[in-house]
């Protein structure tokens, strides 16, 4: 039996019909009753004929059916992050970098998850899983666990360097033709926990967050005037900041088509031991490494005898000679 809404006179009246099969096999149907018209028809009148026939077989009443409610998965934002993930070729690029036929993970899929996860709602790896079990993330292995996250950071530190150059190739369309400013700056990341493993480059150092001596590693940025990221290093805990620019500067000469390098810098970062180094590292590609570097002395004692001669006009400016290079002082009484 079935309900079936017919019409008559401009009303529409509901009827519950039955259907069978005729003597000569042909299926015919039959009203069974008519439930009145349509427009009158409410809860109050009808719940009592369906509760009726749900207790002839034995179901509950209709006013008394359990409801289930089920979360349904994000979608939007990984989806439109998936979508630039696309266009800006980063998939492409992970792919190639980390292609590895003994690898029985998709890493790249891997890595691009907790990559939106950062983006969306960061957390820990644990978190991760978690997290992916409420969004809809495109293109996804069937099943992810904990160690297969790990296993794809290892596979992405296994080919940092390929990766990196990669991303390269990609992001350079969105930077400008010469690169004309870069930021790079180094900062201290402290650990804590004792345990050791070869190569650790967590080492004990001078902190800038606390500004005394912890366990840590040194964690380097390079990006564009507009804030975008080119490049990251790390470093052990105990390096010299100066140590790192040479290494630094290389990559992204190599990596960027830079025409003018002009290196701005305070002591702890460029210092005269290490400005014939970054010359003639920035002349294999026909430049001239110009630099702006703040206080180029191990100690202000050095420069004691260049400023007892020096000449200061009204605006407080004085220029000499310090090293072989050109020293302009700025004098605030």
């Amino acid at each position: 039996m079935y309900t079936k809404i017919t019409r008559s006179g401009g009303r529409q009246y509901l009827q519950l019909v039955e259907g069978y099969r005729n003597e000569e096999g042909k299926v015919r149907h039959r009203v069974v009753a008519n439930l009145g018209r349509l427009e009158d028809l409410n809860p109050a009148k009808l719940d009592p004929l369906i509760n009726g026939l749900n207790r002839a077989i034995g179901r509950s009443d209709n006013t008394a059916f359990p409801v289930e409610i089920e979360s349904s998965k994000a979608y939007g934002n990984v989806f439109a992050l998936h979508e630039l993930w696309k266009d800006l070729g980063l998939d492409r690029a992970l792919g190639r970098a980390m292609r590895s036929g003994r690898r029985k993970i998709e890493a790249d899929a891997l890595v691009r998850a907790m990559v939106f996860n950062r983006l969306c709602d960061p957390m820990s790896k644990l978190g991760c899983l978690r997290w992916l079990d409420t969004v809809a993330m495109p293109e996804m292995p069937a099943k992810v666990e904990h160690h297969h996250l790990l296993r794809a950071m290892d596979a992405l530190m296994d080919n940092v360097d390929r990766v990196e150059a990669e991303l390269a190739r990609q992001i350079r369309p969105l930077v400008d033709r010469d690169l004309t400013v870069v930021f790079y700056d180094l900062t201290t990341v402290r650990i804590h926990g004792e345990g050791e493993v070869d190569d650790d480059i967590r080492a004990y150092g001078m902190n800038k967050e606390t500004g005394g001596i912890a366990r840590q590693f040194v964690l380097g940025v390079v990006q564009t005037a507009e804030g975008l990221p080119l490049m990251h290093t790390v470093h052990p805990g105990n390096v010299a900041e100066t140590k790192t620019l040479q290494a630094m500067l290389a990559t992204v000469l190599k990596r960027f088509p830079i025409e003018r390098v002009i290196l701005v810098a305070d002591r702890g970062l460029l210092s005269l031991d290490n400005i014939d180094a970054l010359t003639s590292l920035a002349e294999q590609g026909g430049r001239t490494l110009e630099f702006i570097l703040a206080v180029p002395a191990r100690r202000y004692s050095d420069l004691v005898e260049t400023f007892r001669d020096m000449a200061f006009d009204e605006t407080g400016l004085a220029e000499d000679r310090f090293a072989g290079h050109r020293l302009i002082v700025a004098h605030d009484p």
